[in-house]
């Protein structure tokens, strides 16, 4: 049995005029971590808050663990873990009167799921008496974390739970999901973090409400149909606009320091042709796309409507 299915889910507002979410479908194995990969507005906080039964879908049906959103919303969330994007628990409550109350909504207790927070908590630890809202970002994050699991979930829903903080707690983080989920809890995540999709077993790309693939972060970008350079010049935006217009060019766009180039040509015609141009000091290599360079690419088809060129 899978522990997450969605068959042709839809959600509206605003009357209908607004689509979060067109008719999508996957399904997630028990134990499997999934990640929910889109810019804000892709309909990723819309999916989750249908799947813990805060929202009810206008078309299409999904269970958690067996269970009907709809029907059977009481028994999902005993047994769901929910972590919202944003921090939500008490501020003017402690760290452990915080873990002590999530523990005791769920009829349980701190001392008897210790084992499956205690990585997380020893951290929190030193800090069980100060109140949550002065904790630092990675601190409240561990917290929210910590209350999540406090009821042992089946499956543990984290929406954008790293957005806004830094590098090494967002590191931190993902090393504890990867010890969850060794602990057999099956685990969605959505996030923007194009770099911590590679983390997932598989991933969902999604845009405006439609997902545009499904694979894990391996065989997404082995899918990556064209050629793909890193190019560089001193003249960056005169060498961007040029190569946009080569007969040749699928996609060109900055990709940190460098120019990322899909192109259906070789290497040496882009050469001669950037040199005619009047380029000089090029630096120009192939390289092996990102996850990222797989989604922007799937933005330009969506957006081109019929899978033609779109500089």
């Amino acid at each position: 049995m899978n522990a997450i299915e969605l068959k042709n889910i839809t959600k509206t507002y605003n009357k209908g005029k607004v689509l979060a979410v067109d008719d999508v479908s996957f399904s997630i194995a028990e134990g499997e971590m999934f990640g929910l990969i889109g810019p804000d507005g892709a309909g990723k906080s819309s999916i989750f808050r249908m799947l813990t039964t805060l929202l009810i879908p206008d078309k299409g049906t999904a269970t958690v663990g067996g269970y009907d959103i709809v029907k059977d919303f009481k028994a999902i969330r005993g047994i769901l873990g929910y972590m919202p994007g944003r921090f939500s628990l008490y501020q003017d409550l402690t760290v452990e009167e915080n873990l002590s109350f999530f523990a005791t909504v769920f009829e349980t207790s701190i001392e008897e799921n210790y084992n499956l927070i205690k990585d997380i908590y020893v951290q929190l630890e030193p800090f069980k008496d100060r109140r949550a809202g002065k904790l630092s970002g990675g601190m409240k994050q561990k917290l929210a974390l910590c209350c999540a699991l406090i009821h042992k979930p089946k499956v543990l829903f984290l929406d954008e739970p790293t957005t806004g903080v830094d590098v090494v707690s967002r590191k931190e983080f993902w090393e504890m999901l990867k010890r969850l989920k060794a602990q057999g809890i099956t685990i969605l995540v959505s996030t923007s973090y194009m770099d911590e999709a590679t983390l997932c077993d598989r991933i969902g790309l999604i845009l405006g409400g439609k997902l545009l693939s499904i694979a894990s972060p391996e065989d997404t970008v082995k899918a990556y149909p064209e050629k793909l350079y890193a190019v560089k010049a001193p003249a960056m935006y005169k060498l961007l606009n040029d190569l946009r217009s080569h007969d040749c060019t699928m996609n060109c766009y900055t990709f940190g320091e460098y120019l990322h180039l899909s192109t259906e040509c070789g290497e040496e015609e882009i050469r001669e042709f950037l040199a005619e141009s009047g380029h000089t000091d090029l630096e120009f290599k192939p390289v092996t796309p990102t996850v990222e360079d797989c989604f922007i690419r799937l933005l330009k088809v969506q957006s081109d409507g019929n899978g033609n060129k779109s500089k």
